[in-house]
C-alpha cells in the first residue's frame, strides 16, 4: 500500500518557488468519489418528486394543458436537472474546500497543478468537459442498440477515448483536469497534538509591520499553515527563506517554524483586522 502510495507522491511548486509534498488521489477513489456524488445528486431528484407527489403534483398533471401553477413546476423541474447537472459540481468545487461532498468523504479535493489559487475558470472548465467524458458516455450506453452501423462504433470509440483517458497518464488525469490545468490530489486532515490558534505565542521574539504583513493574501496564508501543519524541515526552510528575502530580514539557522509560527498569527491577525474593517485580501496580487 506504501508503495503504491510513494508512486503517486508528488512535488508540488507553488508560484513563489516553494516545493510542497502533495499525493495524487488514486483513480479508485476518483472514481468512488463520482459515484457517490451521482448518488447524492440522485437522491436528491427522487426527494424532490416524491415532495411534488406529496403536494398533489404528478406526471398526469403535468401532461394535462398546462396552467400557471403547472408552467411552473415544470420550470422548477428543469432548472433543478440543469442545477444536478452542472451546478452541484461547480458549487462545491468552488468553495473553500474545493470539494465535493463525496470527494470530502473519501479525503480528496482539486488543485491547481500550477501551485496557484484554484479559480472559478478552472473550475467551470473541468466540469464542462464532464458532459463528454461522463454524462454522453452514460446516455450513449443507455441507449442500447439504437445506435449501429459505422457512425455508432465511431461514436463509441470516441467517447471511450475519453472515460479510458485517466488511465492514459500517470496523474490520472481527466481530459477536463487537461483542459483547466488542475488535478485531483489527497486532502486528508492531519491529527495534530494542538490547534494552530493555541500554538505558542512567538510574538515577543518576532514583531512584524504593516507593511511587511501586507505583501501575502488569504491563499498565501493558507499554504503557509498547510506547510506548518506538515511539518516538513526542507519545506519549512524554503518558505522561510522565501519570506524573509521578501520582506528584507535575515534568519538564523534552526529558527525557521519559530519564525514561520510568529508570521502566521501575525498575518492571520492582520486579515483578520482588515476583513473587520470590509478589506478583504485573497492573495498577494489583490
Amino acid at each position: 500500500m506504501r508503495g503504491e502510495a510513494s508512486k503517486r507522491a508528488r512535488m508540488l511548486v507553488t508560484p513563489e518557488g516553494l516545493a510542497l509534498p502533495m499525493t495524487v488521489a488514486s483513480r479508485g477513489s476518483r472514481a468512488g468519489a463520482l459515484l457517490l456524488d451521482l448518488t447524492f445528486i440522485v437522491l436528491g431528484i427522487v426527494v424532490f418528486i416524491v415532495s411534488l407527489v406529496l403536494l398533489g403534483v404528478s406526471i398526469d398533471t403535468l401532461d394535462d394543458a398546462p396552467s400557471g401553477p403547472v408552467e411552473l413546476v415544470m420550470v422548477i423541474c428543469i432548472l433543478l436537472l440543469f442545477l444536478a447537472r452542472y451546478g452541484y459540481f461547480m458549487y462545491f468545487e468552488l468553495g473553500p474546500r474545493a470539494a465535493t461532498p463525496g470527494k470530502r468523504l473519501l479525503g480528496i479535493r482539486v488543485a491547481a497543478r500550477d501551485g496557484g489559487q484554484l479559480t472559478a475558470e478552472m473550475v467551470i472548465a473541468r466540469n464542462l468537459v464532464r458532459d463528454v467524458e461522463v454524462f454522453l458516455p452514460a446516455f450513449f450506453l443507455l441507449g442500447g442498440g439504437e445506435q449501429a452501423g459505422v457512425a455508432g462504433l465511431a461514436a463509441f470509440v470516441w467517447l471511450a477515448v475519453f472515460v479510458l483517458f485517466p488511465f492514459c497518464n500517470r496523474d490520472g488525469l481527466r481530459a477536463g483536469d487537461l483542459v483547466a490545468g488542475t488535478w485531483v490530489v489527497e486532502a486528508r486532515a492531519a491529527k495534530l497534538r494542538q490547534a494552530m490558534s493555541i500554538a505558542p505565542d512567538r510574538s515577543t521574539d518576532y514583531r512584524f509591520g504593516p507593511q511587511e504583513l501586507a505583501i501575502y493574501g488569504e491563499h498565501e496564508l493558507q499554504v503557509l499553515e498547510s506547510v506548518l501543519r506538515q511539518g516538513q524541515p526542507e519545506a519549512l526552510r524554503d518558505v522561510a527563506q522565501a519570506i524573509t528575502r521578501k520582506i528584507g530580514w535575515q534568519l538564523g539557522a534552526g529558527d525557521e517554524r519559530e519564525f514561520l509560527e510568529a508570521f502566521y498569527a501575525a498575518l492571520r491577525g492582520h486579515l483578520e483586522s482588515g476583513m473587520r474593517f470590509g478589506r478583504r485580501k485573497r492573495d498577494k496580487y489583490s
